[in-house]
């Protein structure tokens, strides 16, 4: 009745942690998703999310594809598509992004930049031309 499937492959995103009371500096690069609820004083860049946790601290650069944010963030912040700011968050600095969400409470404090695809417009002088 039930037959196992052993072509099955289960494909999981890494995951990297920064626990509470943790501090590090340097430069991290990564494929999978960060969690930070310690402190961070360096880079990050990720093709992942990064989640600044209520009690997470990063002084320094971010580069992701999407980003949440609970804790305080201080320096240059490139998300691709979504920045999500939660009520407790508190953003410092020069941030580029895609789309941004905000929670009321939310501390935002720097210089914003929204990516996007502009439209050009044309203006076609033979519609608009009246003849007598």
């Amino acid at each position: 009745m039930f037959q196992k499937n052993k072509n099955l492959q289960v494909t999981l995103s890494d995951r990297n942690v920064i626990s509470k009371n943790t501090r590090l500096s340097g430069d991290f690069q990564s494929e999978g998703d960060f969690r930070i609820d310690g402190k961070i004083d360096g880079n990050i860049t990720t093709s992942g999310k990064v989640v600044i946790g209520k009690e997470g601290i990063v002084n320094g650069n971010i580069t992701c594809t999407n980003a949440e944010i609970e804790g305080l963030f201080t320096g240059i912040l490139v998300v691709d598509d979504l920045l999500s700011l939660k009520a407790t968050s508190a953003v410092n600095g020069e941030v580029t992004l895609g789309k941004l969400m905000v929670e009321p409470g939310a501390e935002l404090n720097a210089a914003c930049t929204v990516k996007g695809t502009v439209k050009q417009m044309y203006h076609d002088e033979s519609k608009t031309q009246k003849t007598a």
